[in-house]
């Protein structure tokens, strides 16, 4: 039986999520933005809403509301600010996810509690400057030795590993060589300031300006055994299985900022005259409108319905990559669109359509770009 709506814990957790970034992120958006700026007080005051450990048990400090109230929250988040969306959802997906899902009993008491509350971030390491949509192609290394995991390389682009909110990073190295010859690939959860690491911030990003950005540096870091996340050589799948979840809520930020792009234009046509009348009454710029809705509602539709399978133990990979692809894609149109009918105005930075339209384009490169999407959707319908 198909149901569309909503249950009343979801509906008032949207109104609460849309209500506080109103009120508490848009006043701050755009001076974060031009500072480049991560807000502590911001992400704080997100931990206090209940923002982090949604899919998580109590158990282990989360609040167990499911996918589909994660991504309504990550939505309501990108609709007003990207940057602030970006520091939920990585913090979550590839966060608190791998540590979820793959740690060991004590590693998710060591670590979830102080996730879940806020009191930390966390970061994954699987991005590096020569190996990107080719996730094989890391070369951080980790070697066992006396006991001990020995860890050198780089990571690269890794959301909320280099501010004071910091806690861990899951960093994918590889372990050694595979009887086929390939490289093993394992998972190690890197905590904050330990010797051998380097964080560094990164500056001058197109988007997402007032989110985190690191450069991680490994030299010679020297890690327990225990650190290992799940078992040897299960560090491949356990990123895809991470990215899999991952791509839900970047399908949120696309969906989110296509509808915060999408109000800001219909309130400006309705309010902006040309020769004498609102220029939503002319017929170009009403199709535009008309155009935007109908894809946002298709948009919504098909990533409600990924969530819904994840959230019900169901097969969700496919429809997480179609998701993904179609938000963000969405996003593109749809924030396009909005400086179009904005004309000048939308080239300005006082008009929020200008921060919509540059932080799009993160959403067709970052958890596996729009060629990678059609590559993995093509192989699930048997091309």
């Amino acid at each position: 039986m198909l149901n569309f709506e909503l249950s009343e814990e979801q509906r008032i957790l949207r109104q609460t999520i849309r209500d506080f970034a109103e009120n508490e992120i848009a006043p701050k958006a755009v001076e974060l933005d031009e500072k480049e700026q991560f807000s502590v007080e911001l992400t704080e005051k997100m931990a206090e809403l209940g923002l982090f450990g949604m899919f998580v048990s109590e158990e282990y400090g989360g609040t167990d509301m499911g996918y589909v109230a994660y991504i309504i929250a990550v939505e309501e988040l990108a609709r007003v600010d990207g940057s602030h969306a970006a520091t939920v959802a990585a913090g979550n997906s590839l966060g608190i996810g791998p540590i979820y899902y793959f740690g060991s009993e004590s590693q998710k008491r060591h670590y979830l509690p102080a996730l879940c509350s806020g009191e930390g971030l966390a970061g994954f390491g699987l991005t590096e400057p020569d190996a990107g949509s080719d996730a094989g192609g890391s070369k951080t290394t980790a070697i066992f030795e006396n006991g001990e995991w020995i860890i050198n390389g780089s990571k690269i682009f890794i959301t909320n590993s280099a501010n004071p909110l910091s806690l861990v990073t899951t960093v994918q190295a590889v372990t050694g060589r595979r009887q086929d010859g390939r490289k093993e690939y394992s998972c190690f959860l890197v905590p904050a300031g330990i010797k051998g690491l380097e964080a560094k911030e990164m500056h001058g990003k197109l988007m997402w300006r007032a989110s985190n950005t690191a450069e991680l540096y490994f030299d010679d870091l020297h890690l327990p055994e225990d650190a290992i996340l799940g078992n040897r050589g299960e560090g491949f799948r356990q990123m895809l299985k991470t990215l899999d979840g991952g791509r839900l809520s970047i399908a949120a930020m696309g969906l989110g900022g296509a509808q915060g792009a999408f109000e800001k234009a219909l309130v400006y046509s309705q309010e902006r005259k040309q020769f004498g009348k609102p220029i939503c009454k002319n017929q170009i710029i009403a199709f535009k409108l008309a155009d935007m809705a109908t894809r946002i509602e298709a948009a919504r539709n098909l990533l409600y319905k990924a969530a819904w399978l994840r959230e019900n133990k169901k097969p969700f990979e496919k429809e997480a990559s179609m998701a993904k692809l179609y938000c963000s894609e969405v996003f593109k149109f749809v924030a396009t669109e909005a400086v179009q009918i904005h004309g000048g105005y939308g080239l300005m930075r006082e008009y929020d359509v200008e921060r919509f339209f540059r932080d799009q384009k993160l959403l067709e490169i970052g958890e596996g770009t729009s060629e990678i999407q059609r590559m993995v959707i093509s192989r699930y319908i048997g091309c």
